[in-house]
């Protein structure tokens, strides 16, 4: 049976990874009939994807040296694993980079073109220095220039943000494939040749090992440049975002890939491949009835199944959001057919990105439930309603966790608009009402994680906790999708402004942006919710792997591995935003020394010099990300050595309570604060270049790292110490 477990998995791995390839032939044959847009996409894809190389080859030695010493304590079968893990995801990344790259100038192109012609003219600005091609790792694609085209056919989307989101979304949806389609398929090829699920999970912990290190590195990277561009150019300089005219520019625009779909597709493909490893290990164990049978190949199967029929809801879901995806107007047209459904076509039809976005994912979810169904009836016929609402717990846990962080960081509501009001009386009560909230948004989410573990646990032992976050996870392939799709659109907006396009392009883009952020605040939510029921799931297939029946708190070492446990996610914020901090300090300095030394730079005249402030957040990147990703392995493993395995479990519990606590706080905290300055961008308090907006910007600069370096890596930080206790609790 487990060979027909593996050829399974591996079907749907492909068919994941050829839905990805058939939507990048649509998106390659779509062409830019802009040089200038065609050029920016070409430097901000030479940038991104050089650093990628560089970072990658940092990252060798350390997986060469892990893989030799897992080999020694463990065989081959762990290194081997472990190496996989470490590809697959590295891979993943890369990927999605490539990709995006080659989206952001298709969707400012796609903008253009969907607009009417007497808007098509370009809008009068103050002279603008022109970026220096020669300097880019990547000449633009003599291919990639065509003649402007006419707008768009009756065929798309009737308007220009729906032509946009197109594009933007088919890259997003290939991201998101990718991630899936190389977790299973990984997943696979590591079960058949190992056959042995306790060493399938160093297969994790190669693939967080690699998405600590992408998150971080990747988040100094983005948030140095981010910080340095906003200070100076827009408070300082008062010149708007992305003006070419500052220096830090094209280091910003690059980060938003290197940071948002790197770091973000090899953070997703862990807490994917991790979930699914978390319950194959549990459910190989486990009895349904006190001294059972254990479920064996029944339980290793059935999250391999889920994750699988995960797959399928996530591609027809993305159908509906996109027209370009093979089959879509097939499916569209079907679901058009069901009861109420006629209008809700007809408005994803008529560019409603934020009402597409959603639709998408509630299809995918409730296809994924109905699955589900199925599944557990065919799995466990007699536990299978037990198993069902375990699953399908964890599924709603999710939804409604990705609910409540768009209430708490949408500009639509008012707990955003409360912090955009602050601005009146200045940047320190930005900051203040924006960290009250932070905190106040952990309350939901963590009562939700509660209640889907209570009642997973309740109906299905810790197997049921353990498939409950492999439903939260099981539509990744469109949860990244949509995801993804906000980092393309926010390049899309800054080629725009570079490129001197009219007004009605960037308001297009920045509307795709501002719903790009809202959404990635919802998709970090679910991983956080996610990792905390994976982390759980983890932690109980440690005490199995190390023969620990229970952990007394009463035990001075477990009480010591608490408190360093507890203590863990403080260090690891700090060393990330103290980087960011660093880094943004150096690059803010480079671009007022610019300013003030580089002749004719406001003027238009003069040249800034952008592979400095390239260089800047390089260097930080690539320096500052090793201490933070070895203190996640190697702490663990003292502690295990030093103080034993119950205060290494001490250890895991104290993380997982405060890093999910921490992690929730500062990524609602960060997208609160970066669409409470959208907000005020947008005409109210004042709009651009008032007083309201520089307190608004200031507290935007310090969510950066809240959201985008420290916040996210937390949920990678409790899996990672986790996973490493699991794969070495022989040892121990």
């Amino acid at each position: 049976m487990w060979l027909f477990l593996v050829f399974v998995t591996l079907v749907f791995g492909v068919l994941a990874g050829l839905y990805a390839w058939t939507v990048y032939q649509k998106l390659d044959e779509s062409q830019i009939g802009h040089p200038r847009v065609a050029e920016l996409s070409s430097i901000i894809h030479g940038g991104a994807m050089a650093f990628l190389k560089k970072e990658y080859s940092w990252l060798a030695p350390f997986v060469g040296v892990v893989a030799v010493l897992l080999v020694a304590a463990l065989g081959l079968g762990a290194a081997f694993a472990f190496v996989l893990g470490a590809l697959c995801s590295a891979t993943a990344g890369w990927i999605g980079m490539y990709v995006a790259t080659n989206s952001n100038g298709r969707t400012t192109y796609a903008a253009l073109a969907a607009m009417p012609a007497d808007e098509k003219a370009p809008a009068k600005k103050a002279k603008k220095p022109s970026v220096d091609l020669e300097k880019s790792e990547a000449p633009a694609d003599e291919n990639t220039v065509a003649e402007p085209v006419a707008p768009v056919s009756e065929g798309g989307l009737l308007s220009a943000a729906g032509n946009a989101l197109e594009v933007a979304f088919s890259g997003g949806s290939i991201v998101g494939m990718v991630v899936v389609g190389l977790g299973l398929i990984g997943l696979a090829v590591s079960y058949l040749f190992l056959n042995d699920v306790t060493a399938l999970t160093a297969f994790g912990m190669g693939a967080s090992s690699i998405a600590l290190f992408a998150r971080v590195g990747g988040g100094i990277y983005t948030k140095a440049a981010d910080v340095g561009a906003d200070l100076v150019g827009k408070v300082e300089a008062g010149i708007p975002e992305d003006d070419p005219r500052n220096p830090a520019v094209i280091a910003d625009n690059v980060g938003d890939n290197v940071g948002d779909i790197a770091g973000m597709g090899a953070d997703l493909f862990e807490s994917y491949v991790n979930s699914i490893l978390a319950a194959m290990a549990i459910g190989a164990v486990y009895s349904f009835t006190q001294g059972g049978d254990a479920l064996g190949l029944w339980g290793i199967g059935f999250p391999l199944f889920l994750a699988a029929w995960g797959v399928f809801s996530s591609i027809v879901g993305c159908m509906m959001i996109s027209q370009k995806a093979p089959y879509a107007l097939t499916v569209r047209s079907v679901i058009a057919k069901l009861p109420g459904m006629a209008g809700v076509v007809k408005r994803i039809d008529d560019g409603d990105a934020a009402f597409a976005l959603r639709t998408g994912t509630f299809v995918a979810g409730g296809l994924m439930i109905a699955g589900t169904f199925v599944l557990s009836i065919l799995f466990f016929f007699s536990n299978s309603m037990n198993v069902f609402l375990s699953v399908t717990s964890g599924v709603l846990a999710g939804i409604i966790i990705g609910i409540v962080t768009e209430i708490y960081t949408s500009g639509d509501y008012r707990f955003v608009k409360s912090v955009a009001a602050s601005s009146d009386t200045g940047a320190a009560t930005v900051i203040l009402s924006g960290l009250s909230l932070g905190m106040m948004s952990t309350g939901i989410p963590v009562l939700l994680i509660c209640l889907s573990t209570l009642i997973s646990y309740y109906l299905a032992g810790m197997f049921g906790v353990a498939v409950a976050a492999v439903g939260m996870l099981s539509i990744t392939g469109i949860s990244l999708s949509v995801d993804a799709y906000g980092p393309i659109a926010d390049n899309a907006g800054g080629i725009a402004e570079m490129s001197e396009l009219p007004e009605g392009v960037r308001k297009i883009t920045d509307h795709l942006d501002a719903i790009g952020n809202t959404t990635a605040a919802m998709g970090k939510g679910l991983a956080i919710g996610s990792a905390a029921l994976t982390a759980l799931a983890l932690f109980v297939a440690y005490s199995q792997a190390a023969h620990i029946d229970k952990i007394d708190i009463m035990n001075p070492y477990v009480i010591v591995g608490l408190l360093i446990g507890g203590m863990l996610p403080f260090i690891f914020c700090s060393l990330s935003i103290d980087a960011v901090s660093k880094a943004a300090g150096a690059m803010i300095e480079e671009v007022r020394r610019q300013f003030h030394e580089i002749p004719g730079i406001m003027e238009g005249t003069g040249r800034p010099e952008y592979e400095k402030c390239v260089a800047i957040s390089t260097h930080a990147a690539l320096t500052q990300m090793i201490v933070p990703g070895v203190m996640a392995i190697v702490v663990p493993v003292l502690v295990g050595f030093l103080l034993g395995k119950e205060a290494l479990g001490g250890l895991l519990g104290g993380s997982i309570v405060t890093g999910v606590m921490m992690a929730l706080f500062m990524a609602n905290s960060g997208g609160a604060w970066d669409n409470a300055k959208k907000y005020i961008e947008e005409g109210h308090f004042n709009g651009k270049g008032s007083p309201n907006h520089a307190a608004a910007v200031v507290g935007d600069t310090v969510g950066d790292p809240f959201k985008d370096t420290a916040g996210p890596a937390l949920n990678i930080l409790i899996k990672l110490m986790t996973v490493v206790a699991l794969v070495l609790a022989p040892l121990f």
